[in-house]
């Protein structure tokens, strides 16, 4: 069912590579020894099917990536009921994009599908990935849904709910620095052939196959609200930016629309490598990342990915500060959604150019992706400030009425008092 034809260079779109197999090390011609071009796949777009992008072919949470094969690689392995998470209403015009209601909790569940689905075509025994939470676990679901082994080089911090998924899932995890992650993911690509699902070069290319499935979440919100006129992301190595972006520059393309939203790439301030790329004028930065708990995004390297989704939407990006993350994450919980800290960036970043007078205005509705759960959080089941369960109370009703009273519990006209009400 798939259309895909070719690899791409994003460096020149004139060079061009079979579709087989993936270029996990970006195109050959036209990166150098300081920046890795990454390449993107290709389609027969005049080949897709008519009715694809139809209004009455909305898409079904059980159809997952299934729904949009024709513009993906091919998906051989088979689906988690990724996709077709919901689009929630934040407040007039603002909307949520909640990739946490993936299989497992997070937006890399698009990714995995696509890119394991390549080691099962390539007959690899197994994926290797680096990761720091969300990659991995999601990786590890996919490998164990096509009967692959799948190792994880992570760190000895791993949030607590990764790690049960990563043993859960039969991963081998192998807690190492940071700095001794690619090159040992190279490392057992070489010896093991292991088939590598995350990146393997010193500025970010990532997997070749992998990012088309973040185009899935462009085609759902167009399916629920049109083209918006922004998308706020949270970004690290900025492939769901660039994957997002690439989904809605499809659409206008097919002449499903006349044109892309505004790309908003929401960085801790605590590092920003594509802040500096974007301001240097190059293809990808090095940056010194300082103290952030927003470690799911916390890059020191960027990737040329998400200086073209910035660059040719028109878009910008918007660091932001561990006060306006947790603020931004505290705003989600009390309309009913728990976030990842990394995951809240994107509301974040539309709160901050709201704070500073540049809201963007574009006449029509703005979406802020979520990438992950709350429980993917380092704090959380590890003794954390969001892992409290409180101090325990007795059962008799006049302790009980007091603790709720200190909670503000019938802070309204008309509440009893504890003389007024009976032990129960």
């Amino acid at each position: 069912m798939s259309l895909a034809t070719c690899q791409r260079s994003l460096g020149d779109p004139d060079v061009t590579y079979p579709l087989w197999p993936p270029l996990t090390s970006g195109c050959p011609r036209t990166s150098t020894e300081e920046i890795a071009c990454p390449v993107e796949v290709d389609y027969a777009y005049d080949q897709a099917p008519r009715g694809l992008f139809s209004p009455g072919a909305s898409p079904s949470r059980s159809a997952g990536l299934d729904r949009w094969a024709p513009l993906l690689p091919p998906l051989d392995v088979p689906g988690l009921g990724e996709g077709g998470t919901p689009l929630v209403e934040l407040e007039p015009g603002v909307w949520m994009k909640d990739e946490s209601r993936n299989p497992t909790w997070s937006h890399k569940d698009r990714y995995n599908r696509v890119a394991v689905s390549a080691a099962a075509r390539l007959g690899a025994p197994g994926v290797v990935v680096a990761s720091s939470g969300n990659h991995g676990a999601s990786a590890a679901a996919y490998a164990a849904r096509a009967g692959l082994r799948c190792v994880v080089f992570t760190g000895e911090d791993l949030p607590p709910a990764v790690d049960a998924f990563l043993h859960a899932y039969g991963a081998v995890v192998l807690p190492v620095p940071v700095a001794a992650r690619w090159p040992l993911v190279r490392r057992v690509v070489e010896e093991f052939g292991l088939h590598p699902v995350s990146n393997l070069t010193l500025t970010h290319t990532g997997h070749a196959f992998g990012p088309e499935g973040y185009k899935t979440i462009a085609y759902e919100i167009h399916a629920d609200v049109g083209i918006p006129a922004a998308v706020f992301a949270p970004t690290g190595y900025a492939e769901l930016l660039f994957g997002v972006w690439k989904g809605f520059t499809e659409l206008r393309r097919l002449g499903v629309t006349d044109r892309v939203p505004v790309m908003y790439a929401c960085e801790p301030a605590a590092g920003g490598p594509l802040a500096r790329a974007l301001r240097d004028g190059v293809p990808a930065a090095h940056v010194d990342v300082g103290p952030t708990d927003a470690y799911g995004i916390a890059c020191s390297v960027g990737g040329y990915r998400g200086v073209v989704a910035v660059r040719e939407s028109g878009g910008r990006v918007v660091l932001v500060d561990n006060e306006q993350l947790t603020a931004a994450q505290a705003e989600l919980a009390r309309t009913g959604l728990w976030a990842e800290l990394s995951a809240a960036a994107g509301l974040a970043g539309l709160r901050a150019l709201r704070a500073m007078g540049s809201s963007p205005d574009l006449g029509g509705p703005v979406v802020c992706v979520s990438t992950s759960s709350g429980f993917k959080d380092r704090a959380v089941g590890s003794g954390g400030s969001t892992a409290r369960a409180g101090e325990q109370v007795g059962p008799e009703w006049p302790e009980v009425y007091q603790r709720l009273r200190a909670a503000g519990i019938g802070d309204r006209p008309g509440h009893r008092s504890p003389s007024c009400t009976k032990d129960r």
